[in-house]
């Protein structure tokens, strides 16, 4: 990941008009934590590529993992709503994000579970195990959180490292707000160890550092 991002700066110092650069770049910043200029780059390319599924996930998911919850909505709706994993990345917002709305995220998480597209990729699966766990989670239904978070679990030798830490943040968003702190903080940990550089590793980094 170090690497990838060594090689973007200087491609898009050079073609940083190019929508297509503006789009790989904007993946890999994403991908390697840093959404902040992630988005910026995504909302450029959305301008040049407003049906192209990657920078429509990138760019919600991008403001997602931001906290802000209103800039995620608004990309969501400017977006093709064909696209699950922009649905995903919204539900994640919802739930999450500051200025969410947490019942429409729970009507999201019921949503894409009747989407056929949803059981096509290992990595939507998981998410949506793990999204389910936090509508759990603030139901107030602790045996039911633990229980998805052990079935989103069950794959994750499938997924990348990036996609593991990535879940094992969510998780640790499923049990804090189950009320579960130690078992949060220790799962937070996982996801940090899983994959250092990724997103996942940051955000479960920050909300680590939260619980104090």
């Amino acid at each position: 990941m170090e690497a990838a991002r060594a090689l973007v700066a200087p491609l898009l110092g050079r073609f940083g008009t190019v929508t297509l650069v503006r789009k790989i770049g904007a993946e890999i910043l994403y991908a390697s934590g840093d959404p902040l200029s992630a988005a910026a780059l995504f909302e450029q390319a959305a301008k040049k590529l407003p049906n192209d599924r990657a920078v429509a996930v990138g760019l919600v998911a991008s403001y997602a993992a931001l906290n802000r919850a209103g800039d995620a909505r608004r990309s969501a709706a400017g977006a093709s709503g064909e696209f699950v994993d922009v649905r995903l990345a919204l539900a994640w917002s919802e739930l999450v994000a500051l200025g969410g709305d947490p019942n429409r995220g729970a009507a999201l998480v019921a949503e894409i579970a009747k989407d056929p597209e949803l059981a096509r990729s290992a990595e939507r699966v998981g998410m949506h195990r793990v999204l389910d766990a936090i509508v759990s989670a603030r139901a107030g239904d602790r045996d039911a959180v633990r229980a998805k978070l052990r079935s989103a679990e069950k794959d994750s030798e499938k997924l990348q490292p990036g996609d593991r830490a990535f879940l094992g943040y969510l998780g640790g968003v499923a049990l804090r707000e189950a009320g579960l702190i130690d078992d949060a903080r220790a799962t937070f940990t996982l996801a940090m160890e899983a994959s250092p550089e990724s997103i996942g590793a940051a955000l479960a980094r920050r909300e680590r550092a939260n619980l104090g």
